[in-house]
This record gives structure tokens, C-alpha cells and sequence, in this order.
């Protein structure tokens, strides 16, 4: 999220010194219900004691299954007309999406969002732009939260935390990702998602033949 906010640096200054127009105040209006959509669902999770299963095979299954998810999404949505603004009914997708990638790891927060924007009728840069922006203060309360716990109980969260190597490792990611999602934000101008489904296809293929031939 520290690379996603310079990159979208000057919208988000226009939505939000000129949020008392219709268009902006809608727009916020949407970023936020996601967000709280998203909230409620974490809470519920946090209070049901969920853990995320630490195991290859769900990550390798989420990979694969996504990745023809997106196939069949390019393939419903070729030749229609997208639009570029968020409805409600997005928005909602989003929200939960953001709840899918948190119970299922390999899913990934902004392919569970971008597939339901697309089936849905969003356009490509207009579904990419919202799901960083909605992941901003998702991703920020999120971690403010795990840094908080892991302050305020140190014993049982963080008992042998490097913070200097933690420090170097969010500077060294923040700089990856900021060349990467600068990136893909040109690259979804002109192309689909085709080749990233083919690339979850494959790396999960792989994880699960390698599965298979380890047991």
C-alpha cells in the first residue's frame, strides 16, 4: 500500500478536496462500504478464531481454479461493451472478494476482486483502480491492527522480531511493488488478464504435479 499511494497520489487528492461533488462522493461512498464490508467480515473471522491453513495444496488449488476463472471471465466478457463506473453491485463483489482472499491463500486480494468487477461488467482499469484503492484502507487497517497486537503482547506475537530486517524487508517490497503495480496499471490499458490466468494455471499445474509425485 505504500507503493499504491504515490501511484495514485494526484486521484486521490482530487476525490478528496473535491469530494462534495456527486461523482467523488459516490465514488468515496463506495470505496467505504467495501471497506466496512470487508470489516465486518474480518471481525467475524477474528471471533470464530479462523486460521489460515498452513499448507501448500489449498494454495496451489486457489491458484488454478482462479486462473480459469479468468479465462472464463475474458471469454464472457469479449466483444461487450464495459463501463467504467462502479456500481453497487461491484462494490459488494469487492467486499467480499477482499473476505475471499483472506480464507483462501493463493486466491489473491486483487484477483478476488478484479474477476467478480469484470463478470460484473467493470472495465479493466476501472476494476484494477478500485481494488487497489479499496485496498488501501483495508490493507493499512489490517496491518495497523497485526503491528498494534504484536506491540501490545509482544510475548505471545512478536517474541524474537528483527525490526531493523522488518524495516528493510517493507522499504525493499515498496520498491518492487511500486515498479510493478505502476506496470500493470498501463498494461490493463490495452491487454486482458489472459496472461496472468495462464500463469496461475501453470504455477499451480506445478505445485500440484509436484504435490502428487512427492506423495
Amino acid at each position: 500500500m505504500l507503493a499504491v499511494i504515490p501511484l495514485f497520489y494526484n486521484h486521490l487528492c482530487r476525490l478528496f478536496s473535491k469530494w462534495r461533488e456527486p461523482a467523488n462522493f459516490d465514488y468515496l461512498l463506495k470505496i467505504a462500504a467495501a471497506f466496512v464490508i470487508t470489516g465486518v467480515g474480518g471481525v467475524i473471522l477474528e471471533k470464530k478464531h479462523f486460521k489460515l491453513p498452513e499448507e501448500l495444496a489449498p494454495v496451489a488449488w486457489a491458484l488454478l481454479i482462479g486462473g480459469v476463472l479468468f479465462i472464463f471471465a475474458e471469454r464472457w466478457v469479449r466483444g461487450k461493451h464495459l463501463r467504467d463506473d462502479v456500481s453497487w453491485a461491484v462494490t459488494l463483489a469487492v467486499g467480499l472478494g477482499q473476505l475471499v482472499a483472506a480464507i483462501f491463500p493463493g486466491s489473491s486480494r486483487s484477483g478476488s476482486t478484479i474477476l467478480p468487477s469484470l463478470l460484473l461488467g467493470l472495465s479493466r482499469p476501472a476494476a484494477t483502480e478500485f481494488s487497489f484503492l479499496v485496498g488501501i484502507p483495508t490493507m493499512l487497517a489490517a496491518g495497523g491492527l497485526k503491528i498494534f497486537k504484536a506491540l501490545h503482547h509482544p510475548a505471545a506475537n512478536a517474541p524474537h522480531e528483527n525490526w531493523s530486517l522488518l524495516l528493510l524487508a517493507t522499504v525493499v517490497a515498496s520498491a518492487v511493488s511500486f515498479i510493478v503495480v505502476k506496470w500493470m496499471l498501463r498494461y490493463v490499458q490495452n491487454h486482458t488478464f489472459n496472461a496472468f490466468a495462464i500463469y496461475r494455471i501453470l504455477l499451480g499445474g506445478s505445485l500440484l504435479s509436484w504435490l502428487f509425485m512427492r506423495h
